[in-house]
């Protein structure tokens, strides 16, 4: 479970890989959040919006959905940087607010069920607004939405 994670802006990959060593900082806009998995969270938010349902998907559901492309290769020291699939970040820019609040009641649930007391105290749904606020940005500049976490 990564300690951080950022979800942030940057215009393409190679400017998203050089936050690598330090994360995105005050450079880029961004939405911090705590104690989570980036990319399985990438990955179900993607499941829902191709399929959308208040059920929890199966792990072999999450397992075998194409997983979130990283910018930069790892290096083994805990640091993660993920692109979010343009469709997803088209997606969590359109979507609504019943959508954000169906999204953030299933993944909690998920969490509660995999992580139980060591849940992340972040509101889901205030992450899930602020990242798609991002993503509404990401699309009218043409850029990228990713993910840092350590």
């Amino acid at each position: 479970m990564a300690h951080d994670i950022v979800f942030f802006l940057a215009p393409d990959d190679e400017r998203a890989a050089a936050t690598y060593l330090r994360g995105p900082g005050r450079a880029f806009e961004s939405v911090v959040c705590h104690f989570l998995e980036p990319d399985s969270s990438i990955v179900e938010w993607d499941m829902y919006f191709e399929a959308p349902s208040a059920e929890i998907p199966a792990l072999e559901q999450l397992a075998g959905w194409p997983w979130p492309k990283e910018v930069i290769e790892p290096k083994n020291d805990g640091v993660e940087v993920f692109a979010l699939p343009p469709r997803l970040t088209r997606a969590l820019a359109g979507a609504s607010s019943a959508e954000l609040e169906e999204l953030a009641d299933r993944w909690t649930m998920r969490l509660r069920t995999a992580d139980g007391d060591d849940m992340t105290d972040d509101d889901l749904l205030a992450v899930l607004q602020d990242v798609a606020r991002l993503a509404a940005s990401a699309v009218s500049t043409g850029g990228g939405l990713y993910s840092w976490s350590w």
